[in-house]
């Protein structure tokens, strides 16, 4: 069953080729960022193997395209990037997954191309460029950003990937003749398209060999919440135009910022990043309660590199209630990530995306998720828990400066729907 989705399948039974056979897996899976499988019969398990082989490292380079080939593709891309006149560049997720993002910086700050994110591609730019210009999701795109992105006469498309969540219900609006396609395993321009030349080595070269180009600028997002936004009372009611440009406000470098399948993963959209924020989403496949595990998992990443960046949760409390089990091993692990569980009492993404918004199967038993931290087990004092329902109230939460820290794990319930 798996042999149909794997890059690299093997039977571990003979403990003369094993070792060789567990490098050859992790070689694959990095160099083609797709799943393997290893088999392992429980009576290899406690087989010697040959240690030597531990001492020299897995050779993890990407193999070199063919230099005529790459050359040939470098000029045709040259081509229309010079003959373009308001060209723009679109980076997305393939662009992290395949590890092509020192090569996509360079030609975004050599090139002063206006450049886009999809969704997926969220915090794979520098934000803080001045020719970063947002998020571009068909109809779900930034302010101005649809009508500067579907307006090129070239898009220089990094890492694509077409799913329904990254093109907001496939509402791109966007012409194959006007777009140069980056992939891994192969480059299309426009209708003609060159297999197995991988972008890396095309992307660089393009970047040193570009020289002056046509250039018009972009949208510039700038975290700016609407003025019948600002007013910040007791009283005031939480919504999404005010909540997201504000939290873009409070966020620093460094942040790791998971978003659960749901308001939270459309509404960091409105968000400017500061430098070197990693964002993490599962919007390809909309698999609700993923955040959770997402967030232990990358905590104790960040914790084993001793990153100097907060790790930081949204999810909604339906989406919560699957997974929740996943904060009982943050506490094992001493994790501290900030959780921001936002109680809509209920699937509020699909109540906004159906027709009959009160129905029924749509609502969830709500918990006492303060106590949810103590009841898994962790000491007092290790841990807080905070309650916010008005701006006022995550105006103080933001400027409480033992919460900004994030020395140890943090609970805050947002009581209010988005």
């Amino acid at each position: 069953m798996s042999r149909n989705v794997s890059c690299y399948v093997a039977s571990l039974n003979d403990p003369s080729t094993i070792a060789s056979e567990i490098d050859q897996a992790i070689h694959e899976c990095y160099i083609q960022s797709r799943p393997v499988y290893l088999t392992l019969p429980t009576d290899m398990v406690q087989k010697k193997v040959e240690g030597e082989r531990l001492k020299t490292p897995i050779d993890l380079a990407f193999p070199k395209n063919d230099e005529q080939k790459e050359d040939y593709v470098v000029g045709v891309v040259l081509k229309y990037l010079h003959e373009a006149k308001n060209p723009v560049i679109l980076v997305d997720a393939c662009a992290i997954r395949h590890r092509a993002l020192d090569e996509t910086h360079e030609l975004i700050k050599k090139s002063g191309i206006p450049t886009f994110v999809a969704p997926m591609g969220k915090g794979a730019v520098d934000e803080t460029l001045s020719n970063y210009g947002g998020v571009y999701a068909g109809d779900g795109s930034n302010a101005g950003v649809k009508e500067r992105v579907e307006s090129s006469d070239l898009i220089i498309s990094i890492g694509a990937i077409k799913s329904d969540f990254n093109t907001a219900g496939f509402t791109m609006r966007t012409s194959q003749l006007n777009t140069i396609d980056f992939h891994s395993n192969y480059v299309r321009v426009r209708y003609s398209e060159y297999p197995n030349v991988r972008m890396n080595g095309v992307l660089k070269k393009v970047t040193q060999k570009m020289g002056k180009l046509n250039i018009q600028e972009g949208p510039k997002p700038a975290n700016e919440i609407p003025a019948s936004e600002k007013s910040t009372g007791p009283s005031d009611t939480v919504t999404q135009a005010w909540f997201w440009p504000r939290m873009g406000q409070w966020l620093k470098e460094k942040d790791i910022v998971i978003t659960e399948t749901g308001t939270s993963n459309f509404g960091i959209w409105e968000t400017r990043f500061p430098a070197d924020v990693t964002a993490i989403s599962q919007v390809l496949w909309g698999s609700i309660g993923y955040a959770t595990g997402s967030c232990a998992g990358a905590a104790l990443a960040a914790k084993e590199l001793k990153h100097a960046g907060r790790t930081i949760l949204f999810t909604g409390d339906g989406s919560f209630q699957l997974t929740a089990q996943e904060v009982s091993t943050m506490i094992r692990r001493d994790l501290k990530p900030i959780i921001f569980v936002i109680v809509n009492d209920g699937f509020e993404i699909e109540r906004q995306i159906h027709d009959d918004p009160n129905q029924d199967y749509n609502s969830i038993q709500p918990w006492k998720y303060k106590q949810l931290v103590d009841t898994f087990g962790a000491k007092q004092g290790t841990y807080d828990t905070f309650t916010v329902k008005s701006k006022k109230e995550i105006e103080d939460l933001f400027a409480n400066d033992k919460f900004n820290k994030a020395e140890h794990l943090q609970v805050s319930l947002c009581i209010f729907s988005l």
